[in-house]
Formats: structure tokens, C-alpha cells, sequence
């Protein structure tokens, strides 16, 4: 029926109580369909029975039809028979006699034939009823099977939701943490320019002041090359570019062998998850455990070697000096080498302990127990080597610390020798590994796993050892270049120090700049001989310049003397001006004086003449008292000799006032100058210092920062690393559980079904059994 949908906000109610019918009606369908499908189940189990019934009726139907034809040729020979014994005039009750007794052997046979039935359906009911009670025994123990591993499955789907939770709020607080370093390295960078331009000022200000005194140096400090233990290093270009090779083909080997380092470390912690317990079944001990903690680390010890000996390899150029003191690299490798060597001491007594425990196992054989233990004892050696090499890597990277005098080429013969016994002892420990999973290949309890883990654990054994033999082939070939001394001071047999090899560099790049200016002709070069002879006659020429310098230094302090004793005549001369001034003054009242006496007196020329001569006379008396009474005086100027009279006393003070301010005034600006000078170095002193402290804090803050970032981008990098290991682990187990279940479901699935085959042919059995 096709219904009509109303549509609108009015015909809602109706829709809904149309769809409730139609969702009942759904459901009756449903429960029809269900109930029709148990009907056919149980009318072909009907039809089942009927026709095994059909089959073993007309099984005896044959038999029944077998013995009336039996019957039938039995009762024709009878007849025959009796046609025959009518000559003899056989009786009636022969022949029923005869008759009788074929009767009774029939029913005997079925007779017995009913017994012997009887006797197999009671046999073939027992067998059936064990047959169901060890089934069923079965259905039970899996059934428990299926929850305990349903259990285990949930719970571990559990923990992987935990920790994929807990892994993603990691990584976005770790998103979070890098955005805040970056944040800060950003900042860092910005204060890090700022401080490099005020480097670069101060590095200006510096070239400046290191040309003035070089600038003073070529003017003062002769030239001198006599001297025959001249400790100039020669720089070999061809021996960079060996050292250059030699560093790149060394760090391909290392690079291949921590590669297999890798391999062999992660691949042993998935043995020990999986030998000899397997962690996806029941939790392995806790010393293996531990170990394969441990084992989960060594990433962080591993690769630290490939970029120690990366920034070693970036460190040598051709514009370089490479010897043992001057490789500064060196360090960090030796360090990153030792804490490998450590890490390997670490995990050595949980090797030995795994070992023993596999040993301890019940499936261990005698060979594998004696295989084990020379294992134990490969690991022991291979251990030592790796600290003999420690010891040897930092004997050589003692020089570029120190100046200490090391005998390098034994230090070099032995660690050459110590790479032969490593390749010797992981080629051992390959040896006995291949023939421990030989042994366990014949154990009953070995796993499709545990052989694929074996192998690679065998494939990481073999890169190993080829490493190893690279190395140590690549060492021996180049142990002469190693030991070569390929830079030393001219005429000596002492090693290069760092400052040799700077000045060895500075005196590289002024030779080929040199020559670079000879071959574009803006210089020539001068002979040796022609260089001593300048020297010569500039050494004449410095002598005669130290002689007249001496001489305009003599002269400069007597044109200052004589600048002082100008100063001082002319202070006279003013002196003697305003003296000179008095005097006419004095005169002139003395001639208006005399004219008025002389207007007066009635002979008034020889008056005046007599009063004359007599103020002459008295002015020459009074000039000569003075001339005897000469005085000393003293001042901050210097001394003076004056002849003191009445009308003089004001003009010395006055004189010595006009002195002394000239004086203060001159003192006081030099003083002035002299403060504000002080005070303007003071103040640059003080900046210079606060600038070189806020460098130095910014370049450790810069380190530090840089450290902090390359530190959270491992830390990011590891546990990127750890959480594509977990999920591609998590997700091998979950589809070994899925396989594992969907085998047990297909299992019981064809047990119920044997199951429900016996019962039915023991009921058909039973049928039959009853309708006989």
C-alpha cells in the first residue's frame, strides 16, 4: 500500500504516529522473518531424519528382498524336491516338518540379528554420549579461552587509548614548549644582532686602535730576519686536503656503524620481549624489563657519535691547520665516545642475566646453555674493547686541552690494534649467534616471530661486523698518514700549539695576498739581500731620527722657557709703562709747581734754578738709598728683585694681583678640562665594560637557549620515534589478536556444528532403533 505523506508543520503528529506503525510493523516483519527462518531450519532437520530414515529403510527392504528370493529358491528346491519323493510316497507331515524347521532357522537368524543390532546401537550410544561429554568438556574450556582473551584484548585496547591519550597531550605540550622556545630564540636572535653590532663597533674602534699601534710598529720595530731559529710553520695544502679526505671516508664508515648499532640494540629489546616469554601473553620478568628499558635509551647514546664526528669532519678545511692540538672537535667526539662506552657497561650485567635466564628455561638444550655462555663471553671481550677504545680516543684528544707531551704514534699503533680485536669480537659473537638460531630453529616452542627477530638480529650482527672490518682495514691503510708529523715550527721537532697554527694561518693569507699583488704588478718583490741593506740603512736613519727628535725636544723646552720669560718682561714692560706714567705725572705737577713759586718771587729764575738742583740732588740721593736697599721678592710666579720706594709699593702689589688672577684664571680652565675629560673616559670605560658584561650574558644566554632548543628538538624527534614504534607494536599485536580470534570463532563455529550433526544422527539412530 503506498500511503500519503501529509506535509507541513500540522501533519507532524500524524507523520509520527505513521512512522510508529510502519517501525512496528518493521519489527513484526522482523520477528516473522526470524520465526520462518527457525521453521525451514527445523523442517530441513525433518527432512534431514526422513531421509536417513528413507536411506535405511530401503537398506532393508534390500535385505528383506535378498531373503525372499532366498526363500523363493529354497521353496523351489523343496518343490522340486517333493515332485521327486511322490515316487516314494512321501507323507503330508514330512513335508510340513521341513517347513517348520526352515521357519525356525529364520527366525533364529533373526533372532540373532536383532541381537547383534542391539549390541551396536548400544555401542555407537556410548561412543555418542563420550564423544558429546568430551565436546562439550571442550565448548566449556574454549568458551573460558574466549573471555580470558576477550579480557585481555579489552584490557590492552585500554591501555593503548591511555597512553595514545597520554602520548598526544605530550606532543601538544611539547608543540606548546617548542613555540615558547622559539618565541625566546626569536627574541634571543633580535638581542643576539643587537649585541653583534655593538661587537662590530667595538671591533671597528678595535682595528682602529690595532692599525694605529701596527701603523707605530712598522714605524718603530725594525725589520729582522738574521736570525736563523725563525719558528715559522710551513702550511702543505695537500696535506689539508688528505686530513679532508681521510675525515669524510672515516665518517661513512661511523656512519654505517651507527647505523647497525641501532639495528642490533633495538632489535635485541624485541627478543627480549619476546624470549622467553612473550610480553603480548603474560609480563616478562623484571630484570628483562629493565634491560629492555635501557635498551629503548640507546638512541640517546648512539647518535651523539655521528654528529660529534660530523662537526669534527665540518671543522677541517682547507683554510684550517689540522693537527692533533689545533682539532678542537676531537673533544666532543672522545666525550660522546665515552658516554657510549658507559651506557654499554650499563646494560652488560643485564646481557649476562637475560642469557642465564634463557639458559634457565625449560625447552634449553646442553648446546644452547654452552652457546649462551659464550655469548656471555663475547659480550665481556667485545665491552672491554669498547673501554680500551674509550681510554685511546681520549689519550688523543688530551692536546687540544692541554699541552701535554704524548707519544702519539704508539697511541695510534694501539688503537689501531684495539679496532682489529673489536672487528675480531663482534666477529666472534656473529659466529656464536648464528649457531644459537641454528639450535633454536629445532626447539618445538619456537615462534614465527621469534625466528623473523633472530634473522634481523643476525642481518644487524653482519652490518656490524663489515663496519667493524672497515674501520679498522681504513685505519691500518692511513696509520702512516696518522702518525705523520705534517706541521712543525721550521727547524724543530716540537709540536704545533694553537697560536703557532693562528699565526701560521695570518702568515698564509698575507703570502697569498702578497703574491697575489706581484701577479697583478702592484707590488715587487724586494730580494733578501736589498731587504737587509734598507734594513741597515733604516736602522741609521731611526738613530739619526732618535737624534733629532732628541734635539726638537731640547728646543720645544727652551721655546717654552723662553715663552715664560717673554710672559714675564712683558708683565715688566706694563709695569714699567704704568711707572713711567706716575713719573711724567709727577713731573708735571712738579713743573706746575715750580711755575707758581717762580710767578711769585721777584728773582724767580735763580730760585727756581736752586730748587731744581736741590730736588735733583734729593731724587738722586733717594735713587741711590734705593739702589742699597734692593729687595728679594718671592710668589707663586718665581722671584723678583725690586728697589722699593714710597710711590712703588702699590705698583708691586697690583702687579702681583694681576699676575696671580692671570694665573688662577688659566689654572682653573685646565682643571676644568682636565675634570670633564676624566669624567667623559670614566663614562666610556664604564659603557665599554657594561657592554662587554651584557655580551658576554647575551652570548652564554644564546648557548644556553641553543642548547635548550637542540635538547627539545631530540626530546621531540625521540618521542616522535617512540610513538611510531608503540603504534606500529600496538597495531602488529591487535592484528595477531584479530587473526587469533577469528581463528578460535571459525574453531568453534565448525566444533557446534559436529556437534549438531552427532545429536542428530544419534537421534535418527534412536528412531530407527525404536520403530524396529
Amino acid at each position: 500500500k503506498q500511503l500519503s505523506i501529509p506535509l507541513g508543520s500540522a501533519y507532524q503528529p500524524l507523520l509520527r504516529a505513521q512512522n510508529q506503525v510502519l517501525k512496528k510493523a518493521v519489527v513484526d516483519e522482523q520477528a516473522n522473518s526470524a520465526s520462518f527462518k527457525e521453521q525451514l531450519k527445523l523442517r530441513d532437520q525433518s527432512l534431514r531424519k526422513q531421509e536417513q530414515e528413507m536411506d535405511s529403510l530401503s537398506f532393508r527392504n534390500q535385505q528383506l528382498a535378498k531373503r525372499v528370493e532366498l526363500l523363493q529358491e529354497e521353496l523351489a528346491v523343496s518343490d522340486a524336491k517333493g515332485k521327486k519323493g511322490k515316487s516314494k510316497a512321501d507323507s503330508p507331515s514330512q513335508h510340513g516338518l521341513e517347513t517348520q524347521s526352515v521357519f525356525d532357522e529364520d527366525l533364529q537368524k533373526k533372532i540373532e540379528e536383532n541381537e547383534r543390532l542391539h549390541i551396536q546401537f548400544y555401542d555407537a550410544d556410548e561412543q555418542h554420549r563420550k564423544q558429546e561429554a568430551e565436546l562439550t568438556t571442550r565448548l566449556q574450556e574454549l568458551e573460558k579461552d574466549l573471555e580470558q582473551h576477550q579480557a585481555v584484548v579489552d584490557g590492552l585496547t585500554t591501555k593503548y587509548m591511555e597512553t595514545i591519550e597520554r602520548l598526544q597531550s605530550d606532543k601538544a605540550r611539547l608543540e606548546v614548549k617548542a613555540q615558547t622556545l622559539e618565541r625566546e630564540a626569536k627574541e634571543c636572535r633580535m638581542r643576539t644582532e643587537e649585541c653583534q653590532q655593538q661587537v662590530r663597533r667595538c671591533q671597528s674602534e678595535l682595528n682602529r686602535q690595532v692599525k694605529q699601534s701596527s701603523t707605530v710598529i712598522q714605524e718603530k720595530v725594525p725589520f729582522n730576519d738574521t736570525n736563523g731559529t725563525n719558528t715559522l710553520c710551513v702550511f702543505f695544502l695537500f696535506f689539508q686536503l688528505k686530513a679532508r679526505d681521510v675525515a669524510g671516508q672515516a665518517l661513512s664508515f661511523i656512519q654505517d656503524l651507527v647505523a647497525a648499532l641501532l639495528n642490533f640494540h633495538s632489535y635485541t629489546e624485541q627478543r627480549v620481549h619476546i624470549y622467553p616469554l612473550d610480553s603480548s601473553i603474560e609480563p616478562i620478568s623484571p630484570l628483562n624489563q629493565k634491560f629492555s628499558q635501557y635498551l629503548h635509551e640507546n638512541a640517546a647514546y648512539v647518535r651523539p657519535l655521528e654528529d660529534g664526528f660530523l662537526q669534527l669532519h665540518q671543522s677541517i678545511t682547507e683554510d684550517t691547520v689540522t693537527v692533533l692540538e689545533t682539532v678542537v672537535k676531537l673533544k666532543s667526539f672522545a666525550d660522546n665516545f665515552s658516554s657510549y662506552t658507559h651506557f654499554l657497561q650499563k646494560i652488560l650485567p643485564y646481557q649476562l642475566k637475560s642469557l642465564e635466564e634463557e639458559c634457565n628455561a625449560s625447552p634449553c638444550t646442553a648446546a644452547l646453555i654452552a652457546k649462551n655462555q659464550e655469548l656471555q663471553s663475547d659480550m665481556k671481550k667485545v665491552t672491554s674493547v669498547f673501554e680500551k677504545l674509550q681510554s685511546y680516543i681520549k689519550l688523543l684528544a688530551l692536546p687540544s686541552r692541554l699541552t701535554l707531551k704524548i707519544h702519539t704514534i704508539s697511541v695510534f699503533t694501539q688503537l689501531a690494534a684495539c679496532l682489529h680485536s673489536l672487528h675480531d669480537a663482534i666477529k666472534e659473537m656473529s659466529k656464536h649467534y648464528n649457531q644459537k638460531a641454528s639450535f633454536e630453529q629445532e626447539l618445538p616452542t619456537i615462534t614465527q616471530k621469534l625466528c623473523t627477530t633472530t634473522e634481523c638480529l643476525l642481518g644487524s650482527l653482519g652490518s656490524l661486523t663489515s663496519s667493524t672490518g672497515k674501520i679498522s682495514t681504513f685505519f691500518s691503510n692511513n696509520l702512516d698518514f696518522f702518525t705523520s708529523s705534517g706541521y712543525s715550527p721550521r727547524g724543530s721537532t716540537v709540536a704545533l700549539n694553537p697560536l703557532q697554527a693562528e699565526s701560521m694561518l695570518a702568515n698564509k693569507k698575507k703570502a697569498a695576498a702578497y703574491i697575489h699583488a706581484i701577479k697583478q704588478g702592484r707590488t715587487q718583490s724586494v730580494p733578501y739581500r736589498e731587504a737587509l741593506s734598507n734594513r741597515r740603512i733604516l736602522t741609521s736613519s731611526t738613530e739619526s731620527r732618535e737624534g733629532l727628535t732628541q734635539q726638537v725636544q731640547q728646543s720645544q723646552d727652551k721655546i717654552a722657557r723662553l715663552e715664560q720669560e717673554k710672559e714675564h718682561w712683558l708683565l715688566e714692560a706694563q709695569l714699567g709703562k704704568v711707572r713711567l706714567e706716575k713719573e711724567n705725572q709727577r713731573i708735571a705737577d712738579l713743573e706746575s709747581q715750580l711755575a707758581a713759586a717762580l710767578g711769585g718771587s721777584p728773582n724767580p729764575r735763580p730760585a727756581a734754578a736752586s730748587t731744581l738742583s736741590e730736588s735733583h740732588e734729593e731724587a738722586e740721593r733717594e735713587q741711590n738709598a734705593a739702589g742699597k736697599e734692593t729687595t728679594l721678592c718671592t710668589s707663586l710666579v718665581g722671584m723678583l728683585c725690586t728697589t722699593p720706594t714710597v710711590e712703588h709699593v702699590g705698583d708691586e702689589e697690583s702687579r702681583e694681583q694681576l699676575i696671580k688672577t692671570h694665573y688662577m684664571a688659566r689654572v682653573g680652565e685646565l682643571t676644568t678640562q682636565l675634570q670633564i675629560s676624566d669624567s667623559k673616559a670614566v663614562h666610556f670605560h664604564s659603557e665599554c665594560r657594561a657592554l662587554a658584561k651584557r655580551l658576554a650574558i647575551a652570548e652564554k644566554s644564546r648557548e644556553t637557549l641553543s642548547e635548550e632548543v637542540r635538547l627539545a628538538n631530540q626530546n621531540v624527534t625521540r618521542l616522535q620515534d617512540e610513538l611510531t614504534t608503540t603504534k606500529r607494536s600496538y597495531e602488529d599485536q591487535l592484528s595477531m589478536m584479530s587473526d587469533h580470534l577469528c581463528s578460535m570463532n571459525e574453531t568453534l563455529s565448525k566444533q557446534r556444528e559436529e556437534i549438531d550433526t552427532l545429536k542428530l544422527g544419534s537421534k535418527g539412530s534412536a528412531k530407527k532403533n525404536k520403530s524396529r
